[in-house]
C-alpha cells in the first residue's frame, strides 16, 4: 500500500494555545522557562538588572544565576 504525506499550511496564533500545553513543550525540549530547580530564574535577572542598573556589584547574583540555568560554576 502506498504511503502519501500531505502539507497544510494554517494560521495559528499563540492564544490558540492554553498556557500549559506551551509549558510542557518547552519543557519537554529542555528550554528554560522562567524557573528552575533552583528558583525563579526571572527573579534574578530582574535582580542583577536592578544592582548593574544602580551600579553595584551583581557579580554573586550573576554567577549564582548562571549556575542555576547552565550547571556551571564559573
Amino acid at each position: 500500500m502506498p504511503t502519501v504525506y500531505t502539507e497544510v499550511e494554517g494560521d495559528v496564533e499563540l492564544t490558540d494555545f492554553e498556557t500549559d500545553d506551551l509549558v510542557e513543550a518547552l519543557e519537554r525540549r529542555g528550554q528554560v522557562i522562567g524557573t528552575s530547580r533552583y528558583g525563579d530564574v526571572t527573579a534574578q535577572l530582574v535582580s542583577i538588572y536592578e544592582l548593574r542598573r544602580q551600579g553595584k556589584s551583581f557579580d554573586k547574583e550573576l554567577d549564582n544565576y548562571l549556575y542555576d540555568v547552565l550547571g556551571r560554576v564559573i
